[in-house]
């Protein structure tokens, strides 16, 4: 029964496009939806009525209240439905696997010289994504071939702005820029390139391998052999690139497929890439079902998987209609520039193809589910090995590994890592440069750390509960189980004096070395405790201990090379802050700097400026 509250902002509620957002009791946004006609929609869910889902239902005890936002056209609130589910990832929505973790070829359209990089994140800029992708390393190995091959440029530079500005760089002396930073190459010539690398990201290599094929032949009749020679190396990479796609077709088409399989907790949806009737790539997503109907999962999955994409094939084959397929279609036509059609078949060719990929998502899921199964099964024997050993109230689900790292006290900073469910949670690692503390103290440098990482821990929970954070978005919540320091009893008894003012009663144990720098143990305040070397536990905290001493040395090594390269190159007369950040964006450290040639140097400086550093680290 919906409340007073509830009941007078229904009656106001137009008959227009837009977007609701349900809310529970604390304010937060549990389920975001739009509709074409906003009265009709929402006043649904608060009437009785027997087609609620088991999971609409369960939502629905849960609305305090809800917002909503108008919108011109229904083409409008899709899109803007899209955004705020991935910006406040909602309860009840069907959460899509966040698109940061895939990685995506993108070329940016939207610039005057287009470049062509790697992303794991899509937003819509006017630049075209291919993806995702099954692996970074196929991605990066596509980008360098693609390259190679089309001479395009990998820096950084505004052109038109800059062109002109500095000679061409090293790349384009080894044959790997076209260097339009030099004005070398037109603008309408070298964005004519990236039609042709479209072609390859979409498979259609047939143009561009005749192309090439013919150019080489000229050559070679000209008696031009080393041209010859290097369009016939292009030509062995695009092949290489082509014979990595396995599977074809009777007909050349082009067509994303999406098959599904459900378990009684889970969905798994299966998709096939085809570009000329060839399967360039395959990618699952596995998450949870929560109640939701094939329909449900299908329609939700489409949106927010081309949310941002313009490459789109001409076909989608689906497995379920839903709803609002016509509107979804008419959003991916106008978003792609041709017309996208959806497809439920029902016999043929397409009903077969259909079924094999639904069949691959079956397979998918229980491959996804018997690794998910053994890693938990291994992660919750460590974990209750661990428990039992340092008898502790509760299996420490959530364990935070410490370490500080510095040279003679200089550039000191704190690490911290995160690991969940025994495994590492790498975006919840953290950062700390040590403010307080002059020298080489490792102990006041761990209290410091530990102190501002609970302090920032006790800001997020006052803005949670003021509605200032939105939860999910904490960076140091919640609070660890169990912390684990990379040091000894004097780091166990340095910490615990700082949990002790903060009135926070949280294990803490260090992880003590031998005189070879190797895990040795545990150890509190008072004793260690030695560890069977064979041991799944013993190797778990060895693999953690390693861990965050790396991520300190990184972090360590990342603060130190900035402050030396600052102080360095501050000394030498005329170089300003922008001819140092080119500096060390092209060599990437001092040393790199010190050891060029003159020549090199003009590369990224004018003559004079050039010459300037030359002479400074050459007196």
């Amino acid at each position: 029964m919906a409340s007073a509250k509830i009941t007078e902002k229904l009656k106001n509620l137009p008959l227009t496009p837009g977007v609701y957002l349900m809310k529970d009791s604390d304010g937060g946004i549990i389920y975001v939806g739009k509709s074409k006609v906003l009265k009709n929609r929402v006043s649904q869910y608060f009437q009785k009525t027997a087609n609620h889902s088991p999971k609409t239902v369960a939502m629905i005890e849960k609305i305090e209240d809800f917002d909503y936002i108008l919108t011109d056209t229904e083409a409008e609130a899709l899109a803007l439905e899209c955004n705020l589910i991935k910006k406040y990832r909602p309860k009840y929505n069907i959460l899509l696997k966040d698109d940061k973790q895939f990685p995506y070829i993108k070329i940016t359209m939207n610039e005057d010289y287009p470049r062509i990089i790697m992303t794991r994140r899509v937003v819509k800029d006017g630049s075209l994504y291919f993806g995702p992708y099954m692996s970074g390393f196929m991605v990066r190995d596509t980008l360098d071939v693609i390259k190679k091959i089309f001479m395009v440029r990998s820096c950084k530079k505004v052109l038109p702005r800059d062109i002109g500005k500095e000679r061409p760089c090293l790349l384009h002396h080894l044959k790997q820029c076209s260097a339009p930073c030099a004005n070398l190459i037109s603008k309408d010539e070298y964005r004519e390139t990236f039609s042709r690398i479209e072609d390859v990201l979409k498979g259609n290599y047939k143009e561009i391998l005749s192309l090439l094929e013919e150019k080489m032949q000229k050559a070679s009749e000209n008696m031009e052999y080393e041209k010859a020679a290097s369009y016939r190396d292009k030509i062995k990479s695009i092949t290489a690139l082509s014979e990595k796609q396995k599977i074809s077709s009777a007909k050349e088409n082009s067509r994303d497929v999406f098959g599904i399989y459900l378990s009684d907790a889970e969905s798994c949806i299966q998709i096939f890439y085809i570009r000329e009737g060839k399967v360039i790539g395959t990618e699952n997503f596995v998450f949870e079902r929560n109640n939701n109907t094939p329909k449900e999962i299908i329609e939700a999955f489409i949106k927010q998987f081309y949310y941002a994409s313009t490459n789109l094939p001409k076909e989608i084959i689906i497995p379920e209609e839903f709803d609002e397929m016509e509107d979804v279609e008419n959003w991916l036509s106008k978003n792609s520039g041709h017309r996208v059609h959806l497809i439920v078949p029902k016999r043929g060719e397409k009903l077969r193809l259909l079924e094999m990929v639904s069949k691959n998502a079956e397979e998918s899921y229980k491959i996804h589910k018997f690794k998910r199964d053994k890693e938990n099964s291994d992660g919750n024997r460590i974990l209750s090995e661990l428990h039992s050993l340092l008898k502790l109230g509760a299996i420490p689900y959530r364990i935070e590994s410490y370490d500080i790292s510095n040279i003679s006290g200089s550039d000191s900073v704190g690490a911290q890592i995160v690991y969940q469910n025994a495994k590492p949670l790498r975006k919840a690692y953290r950062k700390f440069n040590i403010k307080t503390v002059e020298g080489a103290d490792d102990y006041k440098s761990m209290q410091e750390v530990i102190q501002r990482r609970f302090l920032e821990a006790y800001k997020e929970e006052e803005a949670l509960a003021t509605g200032e954070l939105i939860k999910g978005k904490e960076k140091f919540l919640p609070l660890p189980d169990l912390i684990l320091l990379d040091g000894g009893k004097g780091h166990v008894t340095s910490v615990k004096e700082v949990l002790k003012d903060l009135n926070e009663e949280i294990p803490v144990f260090g992880i003590v070395k031998n005189d070879k720098h190797q895990t040795r143990g545990l150890a509190d305040e008072k004793e260690e405790i030695l560890l069977q070397k064979d041991g799944e536990l013993f190797k778990f905290l060895a693999c953690m201990q390693d861990e965050v001493h790396d991520f300190a040395i990184r972090t360590f090594r990342n603060k130190h090379e900035k402050s030396l390269s600052k102080s360095v190159l501050e000394n030498i007369s005329g170089i300003g802050p922008q001819k140092r950040k080119k500096l060390l964006m092209y060599f990437k450290s001092v040393n790199k700097i010190k050891d060029a040639d003159l020549s090199t140097l003009q590369m990224v400086l004018d003559k004079k400026s050039a010459m300037q550093v030359y002479n400074y680290f050459h007196r």
